[in-house]
């Protein structure tokens, strides 16, 4: 019996690793995620939004197709002329797909988290209350998810700063928790390859703690 499981086991494991290897996904992910970085316009924007939809379509087992089109929602609602809360909603649609395909992951759970703490901005007064609990929930479980995630920890960050400057308190907390980022950005820049298709967004936002921090 142990020996039909173990050869089950081993089979699994190496679909798995055909799926995650499939050259012809890898591709459409690389360039699509090249294009992310030369993005102006909102236009531009959508487009590669789009494109990441469509391979999400011939690639419905793939939560990273999702994870991109959400990020895109939410830097549109933070960078373009959009309904806000209309881009964000959209975002959090797109997440809560891709957590159906890859439950317990610590990318998207830190990307619902971006998404929430970017609602509460919108309309702080009278959001805040409310919803910074569950935006550092959120970001709490992406860190114990993967402690390691550059991403988590920098939001986590960016929350922290944000009720430090709200209840007039210091940002060594924030600060302490963006050099850690900051690390682990450095170390995740080590496994970087050209064909790369997880996420490793987060310097923008660990710079701009550099300065904040170096202020302080």
């Amino acid at each position: 019996m142990k020996k039909y499981f173990l050869i089950f086991a081993l089979s699994f494991c190496w679909i798995n690793l055909v799926k995650a290897s499939d050259p012809a996904f890898e591709k459409a992910m690389t360039k699509q995620i090249q294009a992310m970085e030369t993005i102006q316009t909102l236009e531009e924007s959508q487009k590669v939004s789009n494109s990441f939809l469509r391979i999400s379509e011939a690639q419905p087992e793939e939560w990273l197709p999702l994870y991109y089109a959400g990020l895109l929602q939410i830097e549109s609602a933070f960078r373009f002329d959009v309904n806000q809360d209309q881009a964000l909603e959209q975002a959090l649609e797109y997440i809560e797909k891709a957590k159906n395909i890859a439950p317990g992951n610590s990318e998207l759970t830190a990307l619902e988290g971006y998404a929430v703490m970017g609602k509460i901005s919108v309309d702080p007064a009278n959001r805040g209350q409310s919803m910074t609990p569950e935006a550092m929930q959120l970001f709490g479980k992406a860190i114990a998810l993967d402690k390691e995630n550059p991403r988590a920890v920098l939001l986590m960050a960016q929350m922290e700063l944000g009720m430090a400057q709200f209840f007039g308190s210091g940002p060594e907390k924030a600060c302490g928790m963006a050099r850690m980022g900051s690390d682990l950005l450095r170390k995740e820049k080590e496994k970087i390859t050209e064909s790369y298709i997880l996420p490793t967004w987060g310097q923008r936002m660990a710079s701009q703690f550099e300065k904040v921090c170096q202020q302080n």
